[in-house]
């Protein structure tokens, strides 16, 4: 059986991403299982000796490969690819990889993507307007997605990403939220290999008390799981954040996944619990998508101080979802930790 072909986006070349995408990828575990292609800077991929035996193309000429490949998106200036030092162009140039690799997807060139990580920011004063991956996969494709960070003890998915806390309860709405259960449900089945177990969490601390610290739980969550229910996904809530969380070991153990309401809620305990081991999944689209969770790190760029296990996790994640087990089989026990 062949591998699956795993679109790379290079993320800020000024950032970690090179390093960490090429110190992954020469891991046994991660060459055992996938194709790589990479969607990035050809000067910046040509520093690192492991990039340089594999083959190239355009983004033009791309078609489905058998071997690993380099797609040379751009050639940018020295002065553009400097570790720890962001530059305008290098931000226009993220996108394009991102953008690149969304192409490929679409073309069924690529069998799931790994997005190594980009700055909002820098994107942001290219002068294109960005909130993030899972924003723009989102509308590339046209479907309702999920943010889920998978790790080892926990799987939360969000039902807000990147919005303002002052705009929450606006964006809470029965309908939404039940949809986003049914998703959520829908594709955590063929990897749990039967209904999910899913908790929900509240708005509000407390879960609101009744109502006394806050109407969401009672006017919108709670109406929401129960509209879920009727439509047979296994939800359960709400539940209150801290305690849910106050024994994390517990949580893996009864529930399949949580849903959390807004986007510190869910990633403060996943990466709290798990940062290196934790990966960043989108739900909904046709084509699998995994991230490492955590940022560009300019600070520690092309000092050979960044781990590339969270890279490395989020590679094998890409892989294991491009091939779901068949419905209905056990789920095998987690993968253990790449080694460095």
């Amino acid at each position: 059986m062949s591998l699956p072909l795993v679109g790379i986006s290079l993320g800020d070349v000024s950032g970690i991403g090179p390093e960490v995408t090429a110190a992954a990828l020469a891991l046994p575990a991660v060459r055992r299982a996938l194709v790589p292609v990479v969607f990035g800077d050809g000067p910046t991929l040509e520093r690192f000796p492991f990039f340089r035996r594999h083959a190239r193309v355009e983004p033009s000429a791309l078609s489905r490969v058998e071997s690993p490949t380099v797609v040379e998106v751009t050639r940018l200036a020295a002065r553009d690819r400097v570790p720890g030092k962001p530059s305008r162009e290098g931000g226009r140039a993220q996108y394009a990889y991102v953008t690149a690799a969304i192409e490929a997807m679409r073309a069924g060139h690529v069998d799931a993507l790994c997005t190594a990580p980009v700055s909002k920011e820098q994107i942001s004063r290219a002068g294109i307007p960005f909130m993030g991956h899972t924003e723009v996969l989102a509308e590339a494709f046209g479907v309702e997605v999920m943010m889920m960070m998978d790790g080892p003890r926990v799987r939360i998915a969000l039902a807000t990403n990147h919005v303002p806390l002052s705009a929450l309860s606006k964006l809470l709405t029965v309908d939404g939220l039940t949809a986003q259960l049914k998703l959520l449900s829908r594709s955590l089945t063929p990897v749990v290999g039967r209904r999910p177990r899913i908790a929900v969490l509240g708005l509000n601390p407390h879960a609101g008390e009744g109502g006394l610290l806050g109407r969401e739980e009672v006017e919108v969550i709670g109406p929401a799981i129960r509209k879920a229910r009727a439509a047979r996904v296994d939800a359960h809530g709400p539940i209150a954040a801290d305690g849910l969380f106050a024994r994390p070991d517990e949580v893996g153990k009864q529930y399949d996944a949580v849903l959390a309401m807004y986007h510190d809620q869910g990633l403060i305990p996943a990466k709290a619990l798990d940062f290196e081991r934790t990966v960043n999944v989108t739900l909904g689209l046709p084509v699998p998508r995994t991230s490492p969770d955590h940022g560009t790190a300019y600070a520690i760029a092309g000092k050979g101080q960044a781990s590339c296990v969270p890279m490395a996790e989020a590679l094998l994640k890409a892989a294991q979802l491009a091939r779901p087990p068949a419905r209905g089989a056990r789920p095998g026990p987690r993968r253990p930790s790449p080694r460095r």
